[in-house]
């Protein structure tokens, strides 16, 4: 299994990406949670091209990406992972557990850092969700975030193998639960005990501050509870919900590809999402 990932992870992430796109997309189409604001071809162009750009950022500036940073940390027994006798396995899944643990606190420092918040906001804007929404990240985001990754496989030791397995993952979830996909009540109950779901994320996109700042989590909702940022519905109820950013209403000016890019740089400074969150508790 090991080396079968080593081998062929790049395109096995390739593969289930665009398989788990067009699943999500026609299930959605299928069971949609909420009517649109918004159609498809108003917000899709604008969502996918945001994640071609992201992807040509990355390969541009990170040529060796958190697989390569792995593989060179272990050669030189870098990171605590490395310094412990322990088996292969158990490393997998400490570092899984890791690198989840700082996506989710990285999470909470875009929403904190002022700077860092007007580029995440971008993501917030989007007036639907849907599995394209999954992929909506600033590239200069996304470029912070993988020196954050990097930083942390290094730190953690964390085998290449697990890089592999977290970067499948991580992208699988984020389409899973951004996605407008209706699933029974029983399901989610029994699901969110495992990883996030569509109902539980969708708390974090609310138009309102103090369940904006909630469900951080994107694959496992352990860190939520855990450290008390869980909030399990949303006053409005889903179909109730206005999802988005109050200052942000504009469909043009949050769907355009060009108006995306920029709206870090233009547009009302406003407060962090908790600073907004604790003025309006």
């Amino acid at each position: 299994m090991a080396q079968f990932l080593l081998t062929h992870g790049p395109t096995l992430r390739l593969v289930v990406s665009f398989g788990l796109l067009a699943v999500l997309a026609a299930a959605e189409a299928w069971r949609p949670r909420r009517m649109r604001s918004l159609t498809r071809g108003q917000r899709w162009p604008g969502n996918l091209g945001i994640a071609v750009a992201d992807a040509l950022a990355v390969k541009l500036l990170f040529p060796l990406a958190a697989f390569g940073v792995a593989v060179f940390a272990a050669q030189r027994g870098w990171g605590g992972l490395n310094l412990w006798n322990i088996p292969e396995w158990l490393k997998i899944v400490l570092a899984l557990l890791g690198l989840d643990l700082t996506i989710y606190l990285q999470h909470v420092l875009f929403h904190a850092v002022p700077v860092l918040w007007r580029l995440h906001r971008m993501h917030h804007t989007d007036l639907d969700l849907d599995v394209t929404s999954g992929a909506r990240f600033h590239p200069i985001e996304i470029i912070l975030s993988m020196g954050i990754k990097l930083a942390a496989v290094v730190a953690l030791g964390a085998p290449a193998v697990s890089v592999l397995l977290f970067e499948i993952i991580l992208n699988a979830t984020a389409m899973f639960n951004h996605s407008n996909l209706a699933l029974p009540l029983g399901v989610d109950r029994t699901l969110r005990l495992l990883v996030v779901t569509p109902d539980m994320h969708r708390v974090h996109h609310s138009v309102i501050p103090a369940e904006t700042n909630s469900n951080f989590g994107f694959n496992i909702p352990w860190w939520d509870r855990l450290l008390g940022t869980y909030r399990a519905q949303p006053a409005a109820g889903h179909e109730g919900m206005s999802i988005g950013l109050a200052a942000f209403r504009d469909p043009a000016a949050t769907s355009r590809f060009d108006a995306m890019l920029v709206q870090p740089f233009s547009g009302p400074a406003g407060a962090t999402s908790l600073e907004a969150g604790q003025s309006d508790t």
